[in-house]
């Protein structure tokens, strides 16, 4: 519960809710719930929050004390212990918690205000803290283990079991002063959770170039970047100047420039902090006597252990391993007769020779299908998508967001409202600079409405700018949609501590992972992706080149992968003061990838994830093979109408968290995930190799 609380405040900023409900709920017989106090801004946004430090933290106050008021009702409860006069006030506890973190996650991340933006870390912290003090309250761990769940349904009982592991892996067994102290340490790490993360977000660089360097660059991504009086141009390491000149650029010299800038953008700040943030979470396993924080973290997940998780990357390893090795030799061959000069390839140059290889061995050049894929069409490709996938109707909302940037929409079922969703999709100063999904109201069966948001940095978003997005856009929008879907359809549980997306956190990435795998249905593509001057429809032979080239790499890629999650393991998996920062990513970089290594690379201080997932970026690869497995169950010929979407959507998504994580692979395959689908796809680029290389 400590992680899922603390988690949700730092990492998923999100919450929303139906007022009139609340009233109704409130209005219940004070035996079966406490009349909590509760504003009349659902939204911290409509109480002035985005625009106002002092309404954002009145508005967080007023949920904070809501949820200590459930809590004393809670305590104060007479008779036998029962889930009406004990669970039903805990949830709501958790509820205002969630509502109250979750929106100041929000603003932290969007708020236009640097002054706004300082206050909702603060009350991020604020809610922290209450979540950890919740965490180590033994009276109401006490009141838990006192109820008697016999007869309850099968979502209570898991939910109950769930809360209790949570309360000792937390350290509610411990004495009031180990408590403390444990209190004191969650404290610490979330502050340093924070700095960490509001470093990278406000840690944003620019790089200049001449003109001759945007060689190579999209006519429209020159035609944005005009010179300035002395000739030069001024880029940015937001992800839609950045990533164009890691693909496109010819110019060497300007791709390392940005690597540089954009990988040190929070350094040298993040360096200390993250040594604190290690300390201090590994001070939290030795007293809760764990041998790590890894062995701590993967407790209540699917995996389980540490050793688990490296068993896994040891699996992930020697399945990409020779796909890796032959990739990088074709890469270089093909570089070598390029530039016969070439020694080797640096990790600056890995994205530009692999694009310029797929132009050559499948006739696909990626900057080709960038103008059949303008920002507002696909925005409602992926909506009809969802729509008929999923059986339900998005509209267009009158409901307001925290930026006049910020569109919002009504989801339908059956003509009846079941939720809202935000799109906050193109960048602004001070904003968040990644991609990520959010909740912002957790849906509760007859209480509340569910809520979520997505974040992202995509192009477009000014007058004039079609926002031309490169395919890997377009299948980063379906994962991150994927996020939104399972915390609207998994939003009415019974209880809000297993709304939407609350499962195990080694889960949590199967429904994003899921979706994006419909970007490669050629129909699909097709009923969207059109040229943005011409309404030519994307043609089904380009669409065959761009899957073949984009399935060539996918070796290379996990290997990348495998890099990431061995550090952010590594990491929490040893003593801290022992660890070299700078030199644990170079041995694990060298030692897991064949591209030259670059001085000056500090990865570490901008890794956003290893504040929400800490030791636990394997789950992307491990949800990787389930959402292939649960993918290969739909009807190739049929993926939207066939029996496959709505048997995925009721025996998954709806359960938001309300069964195991485990549970719900076997109720959707009828067995464990199986490694086959994962195998087929990391090879399909083996299957049909292109025939010869163009040179």
């Amino acid at each position: 519960m400590q992680g899922y609380l603390q988690g949700w405040a730092v990492d998923d900023p999100l919450v929303c809710g139906n007022l009139e409900v609340w009233r109704v709920f409130c209005a219940m017989p004070v035996d079966r719930v406490t009349a909590v106090s509760v504003c009349e801004e659902i939204h911290a946004w409509e109480a002035g929050g985005a625009e106002s430090a002092e309404a954002l933290s009145a508005w967080v106050g007023a949920r904070l004390a809501a949820h200590e008021e459930a809590l004393a009702a809670l305590v104060a409860a007479d008779g036998p212990r029962t889930p009406e006069n004990t669970l039903r006030l805990y949830d709501v506890a958790v509820e205002q918690l969630g509502l109250a973190g979750a929106q100041a996650g929000v603003l932290n991340s969007v708020a236009a205000d640097k002054t706004v933006r300082d206050q909702a870390q603060l009350e991020a912290q604020r809610v922290s803290q209450a979540g950890s003090a919740l965490s180590l309250n033994r009276g109401v761990y006490e009141a838990l283990v006192a109820m008697n769940i016999d007869g309850c349904s099968p979502a209570t009982k898991h939910y109950v079991e769930r809360t209790l592991l949570s309360y000792r892996l937390a350290g509610v067994d411990k004495d009031d002063a180990t408590r403390a102290h444990l209190q004191a340490l969650h404290e610490k790490a979330t502050k340093h959770a924070l700095d960490f993360s509001r470093n990278i977000q406000e840690g944003g660089k620019t790089i200049s170039a001449t003109p001759e360097e945007l060689a190579g660059l999209p006519a429209d991504y020159v035609a944005r970047h005009s010179p300035e009086e002395d000739g030069t141009i001024t880029l940015t390491t937001d992800q839609p100047d950045m990533q164009p000149v890691m693909t496109f650029a010819s110019s060497a010299a300007l791709r390392q420039r940005m690597f540089l800038a954009y990988n040190t953008r929070a350094y040298p700040d993040n360096k200390a902090v993250l040594e604190q943030l290690l300390a201090t979470r590994q001070e939290i396993a030795d007293v809760l006597g764990f041998r790590s924080w890894a062995d701590l973290a993967t407790a209540d997940q699917m995996m389980g252990s540490a050793a688990n998780a490296r068993v896994f990357l040891k699996k992930l390893d020697e399945a990409s391993r020779e796909g890796g090795r032959r990739e990088h030799e074709m890469i270089i061959a093909f570089a070598r007769v390029r530039e016969p000069g070439i020694a080797e390839i640096d990790i600056t140059s890995r994205g530009y020779w692999y694009e310029q290889y797929r132009r050559s061995a499948f006739d696909f050049n990626s900057q080709s299908v960038r103008p059949y894929f303008p920002y507002a069409p696909v925005e409602a490709g992926i909506l009809e998508t969802a729509e008929r996938l999923f059986k339900v109707e998005f509209r267009r909302s009158e409901g307001r967001g925290w930026d006049p940037a910020v569109s919002v929409f009504d989801v339908f079922e059956d003509g009846q409202r079941v939720g809202r969703f935000y799109l906050d999709m193109h960048p602004r100063e001070g904003k968040d600079k990644w991609f990520s999904a959010a909740p912002v109201v957790m849906g509760v069966r007859g209480r509340y409405l569910p809520e979520a948001a997505l974040i992202c940095n995509f192009p477009g978003g000014e007058a004039g700018d079609p926002g031309l997005m490169q395919y890997n856009d377009v299948v980063t929008f379906f994962h991150e949609f994927g996020h939104l879907m399972h915390a609207i359809l998994g939003g009415r549980t019974e209880w809000a501590g297993l709304s939407g997306f609350s499962t195990e956190g080694d889960f949590v990435e199967v429904p994003s992972q899921v979706l994006e795998e419909f970007f490669r249905d050629e129909k699909l593509l097709q009923s969207f992706a059109k040229h943005y001057e011409t309404g030519d429809v994307l043609p089904g032979e380009i669409i065959r080149k761009m899957k073949a080239a984009s399935s060539f790499g996918r070796a290379d890629g996990m290997r990348t992968q495998i890099y990431y999650t061995t550090l952010s393991l590594d990491l929490h998996d040893q003593e801290p003061a022992g660890i070299d920062l700078d030199g644990m990513i170079k041995e694990l970089y060298t030692r897991y990838q064949p591209w030259t290594w670059l001085a000056g690379n500090r990865m570490y201080a901008s890794f956003g994830h290893l504040t929400g997932y800490s030791s636990n970026y394997y789950t992307y690869a491990f949800d990787k093979v389930i959402a292939l497995d649960f993918f290969s169950q739909f009807d190739p010929h049929n993926l939207l109408d066939g029996d496959a979407g709505a048997r995925y959507r009721k025996t998954v998504l709806e359960q938001g968290g309300s069964k195991p994580g485990r549970q719900m692979v076997r109720d959707f395959l009828g067995r464990d995930e199986e490694f086959e689908a994962f195998s087929r796809w990391l090879n399909e680029e083996f299957q049909d190799e292109p025939n010869s290389v163009n040179v």
